[in-house]
C-alpha cells in the first residue's frame, strides 16, 4: 500500500480548541478525551486543561488549577496571569483554526474569548452553561452573538434560552456517568473506610472547602473550627479533609495548623470515591454539592468571599432564593445553606449535630437527596456532547 493510499485509509484529523478551566469542567473535558480515544477517534485538542487532560494528548495552553479563581478582587490578584493565557488561545486558534471551539463555564474568561474567534468564522459550542438564569442575565444577549449552540446540564436551561431565542441542546449531566452501584454497597464502603482507618461506629464528617485557593482561603479555617467543635462532642466522629482533583496530598498537609488538636484524615481520590467514605459532608457551593446528593449523603452547603465581592453578588443574584447546586436542581432547601457571615463555626456544627443526633432528620435528607438523579437527566452526556460535536468535524470517514 502506497503512502497515499495509507493516508487516506486513515481516520480524519480532528481540531478542536477547549476552554476547560474550571475543575469540574476539566473532569467533563477529560470523558470527552477518554471517549474519543477508546472510540479511536483521532482529534487533535489544545486550550486550557488539566494535567489528566495533558496525560491524554491534550496541549495545555492554559493550567485549570492556575485559573480557577472566583471573585472580582481575586480575578483582578491574578489578571495578568489569565490574560497571557488569554492571548495563547487567540493566538492559537488564528494559527491553527480548529473545526469547532468548545467552551466550559468560566463564563468572565469565554465570552470575551467568543467575541474575539467569532470573526474568525470558527463555530462556537458552550458546554455548561454560566448561571445567567441567576444573575447577569444580559449576557444572554452576548450569548445570542457569539455562540453558535449551548449545550446544557438542566432540563430548565433548554427551557430558559428557548424562551431566549438561543439555540440549545439538553444532553443531561455528566456526573451521573461517574456513578458506580459499588458507591452504594455498605460492603464496598466499609471496605473503603477501613483503607483510611475508619472503624464500624465511626461516623465520619467530610470536609469539601473547594477546588480553587480563593476557597481554601475563606473556606478550610471555618471548616475545621466546626469540626472541631464537633469532635469534642462526639467521640466517634472522624474528620476528613477531601482534598480536590486541582490540589496535590502535599499542598494539602501544608494548610493544616501545626497545632490542630484534632485527627484530620486526607483523602485523595476520585470524588465519588472520596464522598463515599463519608457520612456527612460540610460542603463549598459548587457542582460538590451534586456528587455529594447523587450519593445521597446528607449535607451542609457554605460560601464565603471577599466581603466586597460578597456585597456585589448580594445585590446581583436576586432571581433565585438559593445559592447551592443541590437545592436549585432539587427547587427547594434540601440542604441547609449558609453564605458568609451566617457561615460561622457556630452555625454550621449546629446543623451537622441535629444530622448527627435526630436520625429522622437525616433520613429525610437522604430521602430527598435520592430525588437528584432524576433531575439530571439520563445516562450518556459524553456520548452525547460527542456527537453533537461531530457535526462540525468532517465526518465522512469518522467511525463515530
Amino acid at each position: 500500500m502506497s503512502s497515499i493510499d495509507a493516508s487516506i485509509n486513515q481516520p480524519p484529523q480532528h481540531r478542536i480548541l477547549i476552554v476547560a478551566a474550571e475543575a469540574s469542567s476539566a473532569l467533563y473535558a477529560q470523558r470527552l478525551l477518554e471517549h474519543w480515544k477508546a472510540n479511536n477517534i483521532s482529534v487533535e485538542a489544545f486550550g486550557v486543561g488539566s494535567v489528566e487532560m495533558e496525560a491524554l494528548g491534550f496541549e495545555r495552553l492554559g493550567c485549570s488549577e492556575e485559573m480557577g479563581v472566583v471573585g472580582f478582587f481575586e480575578v483582578l490578584k491574578h489578571y495578568n496571569a489569565i490574560a497571557q493565557v488569554f492571548k495563547r488561545v487567540c493566538a492559537a486558534a488564528q494559527e491553527r483554526k480548529p473545526q469547532v471551539v468548545l467552551l466550559m463555564d468560566y463564563p468572565g474568561f469565554n465570552l470575551r474569548l467568543a467575541s474575539k474567534l467569532k470573526p474568525l468564522g470558527i463555530p462556537i459550542v458552550y458546554y455548561i452553561s454560566p448561571q445567567v438564569w441567576a444573575w447577569k442575565t444580559g449576557r444572554v444577549k452576548t450569548i445570542r452573538e457569539v455562540v453558535d449552540k449551548m449545550l446544557v446540564l438542566f432540563s430548565f436551561e433548554k427551557v430558559f434560552y428557548d424562551q431566549h431565542n438561543v439555540a440549545s441542546e439538553f444532553v443531561g449531566h455528566p456526573l451521573l456517568d461517574e456513578l458506580n452501584p459499588d458507591y452504594f454497597s455498605a460492603e464496598k464502603t466499609s471496605e473503603q473506610r477501613a483503607l483510611f482507618g475508619f472503624k464500624e461506629g465511626d461516623f465520619v464528617l467530610g470536609l469539601m472547602p473547594g477546588s480553587r485557593q480563593s476557597e481554601i482561603k475563606y473556606h478550610l479555617d471555618v471548616q475545621l473550627q466546626t469540626a472541631k467543635i464537633l469532635v469534642k462532642k462526639h467521640k466517634n466522629l472522624k474528620v476528613s479533609l477531601l482534598v480536590a482533583p486541582t490540589f496535590s496530598v502535599e499542598e494539602a498537609k501544608s494548610w493544616l495548623p501545626q497545632n490542630l488538636d484534632f485527627s484530620v484524615t486526607l483523602v485523595k481520590d476520585e470524588p465519588m470515591s472520596m464522598v463515599q467514605i463519608c457520612d456527612f459532608v460540610l460542603c463549598a457551593s459548587g457542582t460538590a454539592t451534586l456528587f455529594v446528593g447523587l450519593l445521597e449523603k446528607p449535607m451542609i452547603v457554605m460560601y464565603r468571599m471577599n466581603s466586597l465581592t460578597a456585597w456585589l453578588a448580594k445585590r446581583i443574584v436576586t432571581s433565585t432564593p438559593f445559592f447551592g447546586m443541590i437545592n436549585l436542581i432539587l427547587g427547594k432547601e434540601v440542604a441547609p445553606e449558609f453564605f458568609q457571615e451566617q457561615a460561622s463555626p457556630d452555625n454550621l456544627s449546629s446543623q451537622i449535630d441535629r444530622l448527627i443526633v435526630n436520625d429522622e432528620a437525616r433520613e429525610e435528607m437522604v430521602n430527598e437527596l435520592k430525588k437528584t438523579k432524576a433531575s439530571l437527566g439520563n445516562r450518556g452526556a459524553t456520548q452525547r456532547v460527542a456527537q453533537a460535536l461531530s457535526r462540525y468535524f468532517n465526518t465522512s470517514k469518522s467511525t463515530e
